[in-house]
């Protein structure tokens, strides 16, 4: 019996609704196997709670549970938005574009999101094949469409999948409409409130002539496009990791006039399973190791790969040693912005009226060269859905050059307004034929960004805690940081704390407060960020889409010459790792 299992009260409501309802015999079979077992872990963390839309959408393991991805809880979340659509466009004809990556059921879910919308009397454009999260983006503006919507779990692992909702301007939606949104869907307490009866007249498939435009679009932020045709022959190795990348970057570096493109064919089947990697996400080596062996095999000058709904790109770098060497997203981001300032300025494109964009976490190296360049940068909370949202209300009245956040997502131009791995490779491979074409390698551009603006490093920390204790570790962890700031970090007083959840920054010295301007992608949020007197910034962040608390530790130094890039790294590194043991961040 479920009551001897001393269950969480609400798993234990949500299995019983979920035993009583109008579930499939399936799913009622495999919630009775667990309870015959006596799983109770399985229970729980499966029924612990409703999936919820945090800083990428709704995202989660596929499985049978209301914590889980599955037709019914793709089916609440469709049917919440699709009531909410109807609240809020109350006398328009509303659209909706759908798209889908290559995981497991991604097809099925976003048929399931389709059939469910035309229910509700909303024409819903699906895509007849999987299509990257940035041409969704695009989509939604060029057809003009109320809202969009792509089934992915971006890099997660290959047991998740995800339901990421876009509004009218083709950015992920912020508030107030996310919150409204999950009212709707909560307020779907029941299987019979779903409409999944489709109408076939209002499903219509998207044109291959999208493609095109999103890859007129894409060519479009081309800014040396005469250096690219002299440096066709540049040797790039690219990997779609089994997602969609291979649907969209091959054509988009062909029609910049790159021809020396090289695939890696093991990986470019799109594959749910990601059968060749233990996590489809190129901020890791392993996922890139396959096309970092290539690159060696043919001695290539630039090595790309994007994750599986294509908004992350991971690249790297060949050393003076002739090693090659990931960059991370800080150092993807700073080389675009470094590169575009440069060629803005060349081209006498800066008026004073342009801006850059990035998140509170990512390297204030972008900060830096941007005032340098005399170009506006604004901070934004993490998730692009804030940067589009400064893009969008500053449209018409100043000009968004391009962005980035440290976890490998960047953006070039507004005609998109998420991350863009495509546009991404595209301008990285500019970039790099613009310093071939300035006789240097990609590994010289980078230290001579450094040396003229300062060595800035940057290390990550992911703490993973799963399921429902794992929660309540992390809203301890964070806490504790709160109310017991740390005294020093690597030896340097800590002398300020932003918390952005109070939205106060506090003087540690003095106690004096001040408030955190709210606006232009800053609202209240769970964010903790100390600095130090030597210029040392540490960030703790409870992660909105996966099970995870994550720590951002930045510091910077001097480069004085390219020989010392590798001891004034590894001396930053160990500074990274200094604070990491005094921390305990584990």
């Amino acid at each position: 019996m479920i009551s001897n299992l001393k269950l969480d009260k609400t798993a234990e409501r949500n299995i019983k609704k979920w035993l009583r309802g109008k579930y499939d015999d399936e799913t009622k079979a495999t919630i009775n196997k667990w309870i015959e077992e006596g799983n109770v872990n399985q229970l729980t963390d499966s029924f612990y709670k409703n999936l919820e839309f945090g800083t990428g959408g709704m995202r989660g393991e596929i499985g049978v549970g209301s914590n889980r991805m599955n037709k019914y809880t793709v089916g609440a979340a469709t049917q919440g938005l699709a009531n909410y659509l109807n609240k809020v466009y109350l006398s328009e004809d509303i659209k909706v574009a759908i798209a889908y990556d290559s995981r497991n059921f991604s097809p099925e879910f976003a048929q399931i999101a389709a059939d469910i919308f035309s229910s509700n009397g909303i024409t819903a454009y699906l895509y007849p094949e999987l299509r990257p999260t940035p041409q969704l983006s695009f989509t939604v503006r060029e057809l003009g469409c109320q809202a969009g919507l792509v089934i992915t779990a971006s890099h997660n692992p290959r047991e998740y999948n995800g339901y990421k909702v876009y509004w009218n301007d083709g950015s992920q939606v912020v508030s107030p409409h996310d919150k409204n949104i999950v009212e709707e869907v909560n307020a779907i307490t029941t299987v019979s409130k779903i409409k999944f009866r489709s109408i076939k007249k209002r499903i219509k498939t998207i044109k291959p002539a999208l493609d095109k435009k999103y890859l007129k679009a894409v060519k479009s932020i081309s800014v040396s496009p005469r250096i690219n045709r002299k440096q066709s022959d540049l040797k790039i190795v690219f990997s779609s990791i089994h997602g969609t990348g291979i649907t969209m970057v091959p054509a988009a570096l062909e029609q910049l006039g790159f021809e020396n493109v090289h695939l890696v064919e093991e990986q470019s089947k799109p594959d749910g399973n990601f059968p060749t990697v233990v996590y489809p996400n190129p901020e890791e080596k392993e996922a890139m190791s396959m096309a970092l062996a290539k690159a060696k095999e043919i001695d290539a000058d630039l090595v790309m790969a994007t994750d599986p709904d294509a908004d992350r790109v991971g690249m790297a770098v060949k050393n003076p040693t002739g090693e090659w060497q990931l960059l991370n997203g800080n150092q993807a981001a700073s080389l675009i912005i470094y590169y575009l300032l440069k060629a803005w300025k060349k081209g006498n494109k800066l008026t004073g009226n342009e801006f850059v964009a990035k998140t509170i976490v990512t390297t204030d190296l972008i900060d830096k060269m941007a005032e340098k360049a005399g170009v506006k940068c604004y901070n934004t909370l993490t998730g692009f859905k804030y940067i589009a949202q400064v893009i969008r209300e500053t449209e018409g009245k100043e000009t968004f050059i391009g962005g980035g956040e440290e976890s490998y997502g960047y953006l070039i131009g507004d005609k998109v307004r998420d991350k863009d791995a495509i546009a991404s490779c595209a301008i990285i491979a500019e970039l790099t034929a613009y310093a071939r074409h300035n006789g240097i390698s990609l590994f010289d551009f980078l230290a001579d960004m450094y040396m003229q603006y300062g060595f800035y490093y940057e290390g990550l920390i992911s703490v993973t805690k799963k399921g429902k204790k794992g929660a309540e570790e992390i809203q301890k962890m964070m806490a504790d940081f709160r109310n017991s700031p740390p005294n020093s970090l690597a030896g340097s007083p800590v002398v300020m704390m932003s918390d952005y959840k109070s939205l106060k920054s506090i003087n540690l010295l003095t106690k004096e407060q001040e408030d955190i301007k709210t606006g232009l992608g800053i609202e209240s949020s769970n964010v903790l960020q100390f600095f130090t007197e030597d210029g040392t910034k540490f960030t703790c962040r409870p992660s909105g889409t996966e099970p995870k608390i994550k720590f951002y530790v930045g510091v910077v130094g001097k480069l004085k010459s390219k020989d010392e890039f590798e001891a004034t790294l590894n001396s930053l590194k160990a500074k990274v790792e200094s604070i990491k043991e005094e921390l305990e961040l584990n």
